[in-house]
């Protein structure tokens, strides 16, 4: 008895591991896509390996969507349009595709189509223009207690064209428990004059892979790799007044976008509201205060919303949206250019709004 079972767990394994290698040899024939093609814009044919996510297939061939999450379907920076060939919509993708887009059905999400056919896609034209680029680190500031300043010099020779408030995506390298590097998007706070480098502000984010690596492990000498420029966060060129609203690390692109304007002389009327919990969340203060001698018409107006006793605060508190009234004077001929997390981007809209700014001429940059 005992040597019939013994038998039949045999030929049961045997059974199960004939089972596994079909299996197995079935999926590695079932995902050999072979050569696809990916068609772009109707002017640019690529010839890829099938079987990836159409953005990591673009990305190796130094094709840079946007991708503030690194392709982990959480950020929709990567929406294109995918005319054909990417296969029915994903329940991955339905939660980041508004109404309109769902009812189009051509756009998709590069990180989650898997290229497993030929493929016709269209993207901006200035898609083209974004690069990666090496760089080394060659200057860490402290601004407060959790913000710091990175400036970045890139290899000799390379340099990046962008444009004032737009932002690039940094690559984390493994450290301690974490495994893979991630990337990130961060706007770039230097001027667009200087090309040959960059400077980015980051603010810790407790628990933030990114943050924690350049917080705690990046060092001076260090060497990184960056993609952009991205983005249509930046300063229109026309005459109208101009409203800036920021927070936190939001001063980056506000304060590129002022470097800038010192550089080709403006005359427009600004104002920038910054708001911060505490005196110790302030940063560059002076550097702001100093451009109101720079432009003919600039205010630079900080405001705290937890204005501690004792420490010495005598400027405004509270919202910044209470303060707008004043700084507008005509509000169909101005402009707004705010960066910070959703709740203020939302809050400081819908007040610029009921003081008359036209919708379409408040520009966002709005991070989580």
């Amino acid at each position: 008895m005992f040597t019939i079972i013994i038998k039949d767990v045999t030929v049961l394994s045997a059974i199960g591991s004939l089972l596994a290698i079909i299996m197995v040899i079935a999926q590695r024939r079932l995902s050999n896509y072979g050569d696809c093609k990916i068609d772009i814009n109707g002017k640019r044919e690529l010839v890829i390996k099938g079987g990836n996510s159409l953005l990591s297939s673009l990305s190796d061939k130094q094709i840079f969507l946007p991708s503030a999450c690194g392709g982990r379907g959480s950020c929709a920076a990567c929406k294109c349009k995918v005319i054909s060939g990417g296969g029915p919509i994903l329940p991955t993708e339905k939660p980041l595709l508004t109404k309109a887009e769902l009812a189009a059905g051509d756009i998709r999400l590069a990180c989650q189509v898997k290229v497993k056919s030929d493929i016709k896609i269209e993207i901006p034209a200035g898609i083209f223009n974004i690069r990666r680029f090496n760089a080394t680190v060659t200057e860490i500031i402290d601004y407060t207690y959790d913000t710091k300043g990175i400036t970045f010099k890139f290899a000799d020779g390379e340099k990046i064209d962008f444009l004032a408030g737009q932002y690039v995506q940094l690559e984390t390298k493994p450290y301690g428990k974490v495994k893979q590097g991630v990337i990130r998007a961060y706007s770039i706070s230097s001027k667009p004059e200087i090309n040959s480098s960059l400077q980015l502000i980051i603010r810790y984010v407790p628990e933030g892979i990114c943050t924690t690596w350049v917080h705690q492990h990046l060092k001076l000498g260090d060497t990184v790799s960056l993609t952009g420029p991205y983005g249509d966060f930046f300063l229109r060129d026309t005459d109208a007044d101009i409203i800036y609203v920021a927070g936190g690390s939001g001063k980056a692109p506000i304060k590129s976008m002022l470097e800038h304007l010192a550089v080709i002389g403006c005359k427009r009327k600004m104002t920038y509201f910054f708001g911060a919990r505490t005196t110790k969340d302030l940063y560059l203060t002076d550097e702001m205060h100093a451009f109101e001698k720079v432009f003919p018409s600039f205010e630079y107006v900080p405001v705290l919303s937890h204005s501690e006793q004792g420490d010495g605060w005598t400027g405004k508190t509270g919202f910044v949206m209470p303060y707008f009234k004043d700084a507008i004077r005509d509000p169909k001929n101005t402009e707004a250019y705010l960066c910070g997390s959703p709740g203020m981007i939302n809050a400081v809209t819908k007040a610029l709004i009921e003081e008359g700014i036209p919708k379409d001429k408040i520009y966002y940059d709005s991070f989580g």
